[in-house]
């Protein structure tokens, strides 16, 4: 057991030893829900990538009109396509859970 601050802190290891069924189970679903904003975090920062890239020229002080509907016309179809499959993966589970 280590110390910290003067207080007795159990290794990793040990607390997950210590952890029952529920709170391990608690302890996935959490990692895993972690694990899914780092995902679309990711996803979100490449997108931005394509869009810049795709729209911007010349980066300037200003977006031009056409640089700003390029972005906003880029933006809604990574909505609109987010939002399909998001709706198709709900279906897929809520047809797994019957």
């Amino acid at each position: 057991m280590r110390t910290h601050a003067g207080w007795k802190v159990p290794s990793p290891t040990r607390m997950m030893a210590e952890l029952g069924e529920a709170d391990e189970a608690e302890l996935q679903r959490l990692v895993a829900a972690e694990q899914q904003k780092a995902q679309f975090t990711a996803q979100v920062h490449h997108f931005m990538e394509l869009c810049w890239d795709k729209c911007v020229e010349k980066p300037g002080n200003r977006l031009d009109s056409r640089t700003e509907n390029c972005l906003s016309s880029c933006v809604d179809r990574f909505i609109d396509t987010t939002l399909a499959i998001t709706s198709r993966f709900a279906q897929i589970v809520q047809k797994g859970g019957q």
